[in-house]
């Protein structure tokens, strides 16, 4: 109990400093620190992800930056497509998990690298050139126009989001928010906001898919989720006194330290 506690507090302090995108860290925790499989991991990590995400959503919510028509879009979707994630999840050999996880953090950790590039153009709150993006904000009503490029657009994303989020117990957040940059005008600000509300309510119906599956939340798992929100907390309060590039840089090695470990793992367990 005490290794769950200090693996769920070093994940949730993860989680604050860098954004949800930190989350990615509980499955590699549970499996290599505790020991649980990749199927009983998923869904401890991701209630644990979706309590925290949930944290911000609220605030985003309260401040008005939740996109909520098109984060309950993207989690319909998601909620529909994660059965299929959770479903190919137990087909799978465990080892073939381990690996396709270890990719993914290797993506994350590059993509954490790359600084972001100053583009010269339009701002990103409405006043893109009609049609540079798929979905587009109305310049005199602030809202998103729903139209039926961008609904596919927002639809496929969700469906992409949740089948990764059902097989790999990942919130999604950094499929998210990229894609919700590079395929609307809409600010920063409300892109992690409406990430983070999509996090939760996948990360919800993941869980809900899992248990349905038969898996089982273990008492060292429940934990791990209560010492992972102490941990976001606390993260949540020392991420305004380092440096961004310090934490980005931070994060990404320990992405690709973890992702070598899980494949070692996945090699001893093939």
């Amino acid at each position: 109990m005490l290794l769950a506690s200090v693996l769920g507090l070093l994940m949730g302090l993860v989680m604050g400093l860098t954004g949800a995108g930190g989350g990615i860290l509980g499955v590699p925790a549970l499996v290599l620190g505790l020991g649980l499989s990749m199927t009983q991991a998923a869904p401890v990590s991701l209630l644990a992800v979706g309590a925290a995400a949930a944290v911000g959503a609220v605030d985003g919510l309260r401040h008005g930056l939740v996109r909520y028509r098109a984060a309950l879009l993207i989690a319909l979707l998601g909620a529909l497509f994660s059965p299929v994630g959770v479903y190919l999840a137990h087909q799978l050999p465990e080892a073939l998990l381990m690996g396709l996880f270890s990719a993914l953090m290797v993506l994350v950790a590059w993509r954490m690298l790359q600084r972001e590039k100053p583009e010269a153009g339009p701002s990103d709150h409405g006043t893109a050139s009609w049609g540079q993006k798929n979905c587009m904000l109305d310049q005199h009503t602030g809202r998103l126009a729903w139209t039926a490029k961008c609904s596919a657009t927002l639809a496929a994303l969700g469906a992409v989001t949740g089948a990764v989020s059902g097989l790999l117990g990942v919130g999604g957040g950094f499929l998210i928010v990229p894609a919700f940059k590079q395929l609307t005008d809409v600010q920063m600000r409300g892109i992690v906001a409406t990430s983070l509300m999509v996090i939760s309510l996948l990360s919800l119906i993941g869980v809900a898919g899992a248990l349905h599956a038969g898996v089982r939340i273990e008492p060292v798992g429940w934990v791990f989720i209560a010492a992972s929100i102490g941990g976001m907390l606390a993260g949540r309060r020392l991420c305004s006194v380092i440096p961004a590039r310090t934490l980005q840089v931070g994060f990404a090695s320990l992405c690709v330290v973890v992702a070598v470990g899980m494949l070692v793992k996945a090699g001893l367990t093939s």
